[in-house]
């Protein structure tokens, strides 16, 4: 959203809120601009027979750097070596929009087979010099999307690949410059939603360790609430000794606990006081009949989990006023504007180059290592590296919102007639750990997209009452792989799955029966399929086996369903995944490797949902450190995975995130079918499957 449109739904706009008490200047916002056909121009250069193709995504395990390589390569007509991709800085091309929304090969694709066209018929023409304008032209002109060719539509040699494998320097923590040091940002060891400043230290202790080079107080290290404490050294090993000698004693201001977060998004107590502050669809009769399902979910907190921990390289150039940075992040240019606005430059004396990402998920969207590494390279007037820990990841970054979803629905004649989803979450893209408090009030006037995503029913229901409530939590929230749309969705199937059983109607006819997109019953259908829907499972003694489907549409484009087949120990409530089968339609393929690979890593992203995601809070802050208290799946827990992708004439809808909506609600009621126990609240833990069983057998009793 543009900043004057944003202003423009608030009521009173920017007199307003610079009114409010405690307010400061408007935060640096994102600039989205969709890529146009003239952009495109900028992201090619041929020189003697060589083509470079300066990537206009961020490069974050999503193989972008493959897949429009592809197209490139596609559609200029030459072999895969004469073509080389490189990672662009910001003044190598014109602003692109952030890399989310698994939206890089369904609005840039087209664009790069435009401009590639356009750049072959000049070299054609004997044109060999200048710059070339755009020449737009209808898709069906175009090589790369006519279907299987000799690069698009196959599988292809993966670019870094071997660079990856031999360790090459690829990542922002691999950059090394001459006279390069190391920085530290010290923070109180709270949450930054809570205002915190260093009290007292020991300077000349610190001063005196070997390899102290600075200590340093400044504004631009300020996140949040928290006031930072830069240092700098000669050698990582130093910051850590430096840290110990300083003995920061921090003054907090405020607090909370486990049970304070989750009181803000009690759903049920926010429907005791009336109806929420947004509505999504507002025609079911809420009368005061019983309800066949009458539902209560509860989705924690979540981490990231990617595998680098982020890190920046800013290096100040006085002769020169430039400020250079090299970063791992899903949006370079808001980096740049970020600093400059921080540091008092001009765009042009900020130059940001990108480096690949070990894993974002929208979490390298904010502008943090990357500020702190340019604060303490300005003010010392060199090179500065700063490289987070695990520890900082978790307990400084922003994580998926915790939610709680009350879900109530009727039938009649096997069908369902009512539906009402209310839900309570907390801020995705307006989220707090870059927007001040009166902002993210102003602004919760709109909603939030992101929250609300995939809580559409994909279902035919002719009354549907959804609606939701946002909360500011003493936590950093934020974006998150599919942003809203694994919380929704598993609420939803999960409700859906339950309908079915008191319908007394198989999972998979239930669904069909309510579905009228041809594309989601078509993938439900070859999901159920591929998975041996209805086929007898083996009988294990001690062991409870069953299977598990859901299904659903990602940014009502891209379709999925998955079917899990699980094992539950009757003895003891372990449980584990034997397979999961998904079929994927995301129309037009470019590379099916890596959209198989995306829907993959969907699929493990659901398991983890139901396994062990759940970030703990403690006494003010993100209790967790470490994987060993925000654990990802392991190898011996991802269970064999079967993928099959439906290839269309259809244009590209994206495939980045599309599982998401299906993984986690197939694995939980497979668990439901399996031992009878239904887990309304994740992760789904052996210790309470196992009470489950145990309730129930005496219940029977």
């Amino acid at each position: 959203m543009k900043r004057r449109s944003f202003l423009g739904l608030a009521a009173g706009g920017l007199t307003v809120a610079i009114a409010l008490p405690g307010c400061s200047l408007l935060p640096v916002l994102p600039k989205r601009p969709l890529p146009t056909a003239e952009d495109a121009m900028s992201w090619l250069r041929h020189e003697q027979g060589r083509y470079t193709l300066y990537l206009p995504r961020a490069e974050m395990g999503q193989n972008m750097l493959t897949a429009l390589k592809q197209v490139a390569s596609e559609e200029l007509g030459v072999a895969w070596a004469a073509v080389q991709v490189r990672l662009p800085d910001t003044r190598t091309i014109r602003r692109v929009k952030a890399t989310v929304g698994s939206d890089s090969i369904r609005e840039f694709a087209l664009l790069l087979a435009q401009a590639c066209a356009t750049l072959r018929d000049a070299l054609a023409r004997g044109q060999t010099q200048g710059l070339l304008a755009a020449e737009p032209r209808p898709v069906e002109s175009l090589r790369s999307f006519a279907g299987r060719g000799r690069h698009v539509g196959r599988p292809a040699p993966l670019e870094q690949g071997l660079a990856i494998v031999r360790g090459a320097p690829l990542y922002a923590a691999d950059v090394r410059l001459a006279g390069m040091v190391y920085g530290r940002v010290l923070r109180a060891p709270v949450s930054p939603e809570l205002a915190s400043r260093a009290k007292t230290l020991s300077e000349d202790a610190a001063r005196a360790v070997p390899g102290f080079v600075a200590l340093l107080r400044d504004p631009g290290l300020r996140m949040g609430g928290s006031e930072g404490v830069g240092i700098v050294a000669r050698t990582p090993g130093a910051l850590v000794r430096i840290e110990a000698a300083l003995a920061v004693e921090w003054q907090i201001e405020g607090g909370f606990e486990a049970t304070d977060v989750e009181a803000l998004i009690d759903v049920n107590a926010r429907l005791a006081k009336g109806t929420l502050a947004h509505r999504l669809r507002d025609d079911a009769a809420v009368a005061q009949a019983p309800w066949d399902i009458d539902l209560l979910l509860q989705v924690p907190l979540a981490a990231h989990g990617a595998l680098e921990p982020r890190a920046a390289v800013a290096q100040w150039s006085q002769p020169e006023g430039l400020l250079r940075l090299w970063v791992g992040s899903q949006d370079i240019f808001y980096q740049r504007d970020a600093v400059a606005r921080q540091l008092g430059l001009d765009e042009a004396q900020v130059r940001v180059q990108a480096c690949r990402i070990g894993g974002a998920f929208g979490g390298r969207m904010l502008c943090t290592v990357e500020m702190e590494a340019a604060v303490l390279a300005r003010r010392l007037g060199g090179a500065v590296k700063v490289q987070w820990s695990r520890a900082q990841e978790l307990q400084q970054g922003f994580h998926r919102p915790p939610s709680q979803h009350r879900i109530r629905a009727r039938l009649h004649e096997g069908r369902v007639q009512q539906w009402w989803h209310a839900f309570a979450t907390s801020h995705i893209l307006f989220t707090n750990a870059a927007m001040p408090r009166w902002m993210q009030t102003v602004s919760s006037f709109v909603g939030d997209a992101g929250a609300a995503r995939s809580a559409q029913l994909p279902y035919r229901v002719p009354q549907q009452r959804i609606e939701f409530d946002l909360a500011r939590l003493p936590v950093f929230t934020g974006p998150w792989r599919g942003l809203g749309a694994g919380p929704n969705a598993f609420a939803l199937e999960t409700a859906w799955d339950l309908l079915a059983d008191k319908a007394g109607a198989d999972p998979l006819a239930f669904r069909l029966a309510h579905i009228d997109d041809s594309r989601l019953g078509a993938v439900l259908r070859q999901a159920a399929r591929l998975g041996r829907w209805g086929h007898v499972l083996p009988i294990v003694p001690g062991k409870l086996r069953a299977r598990g489907l859901a299904c659903g549409i990602y940014k009502g484009l891209s379709y999925a369903a998955t079917v899990a087949e699980v094992e539950v120990d009757a003895s003891s409530g372990e449980w584990r995944v034997l397979g999961l089968s998904c079929v994927h339609d995301c129309g037009h393929i470019i590379n099916p490797d890596q959209v198989r690979a995306q829907c993959e890593g969907n699929l493990v992203w659901g398991l983890a949902m139901v396994l062990s995601d759940g970030l703990p809070v403690g006494s003010s802050a993100v209790a967790a450190t470490s994987f060993a208290e925000a654990p990802i799946p392991r190898l011996p827990q991802v269970p064999p995975l079967a993928v099959e992708l439906i290839d269309s004439t259809q244009a590209p809808t994206g495939a980045g995130e599309t599982a998401m909506v299906c993984a986690a609600a197939a694995i939980a009621n497979a668990l439901a079918a399996a031992s009878g126990c239904r887990a309304t609240r994740l992760p789904v833990l052996a210790s309470d499957m196992l009470a489950a069983m145990q309730s129930q057998a005496t219940t029977r009793l």
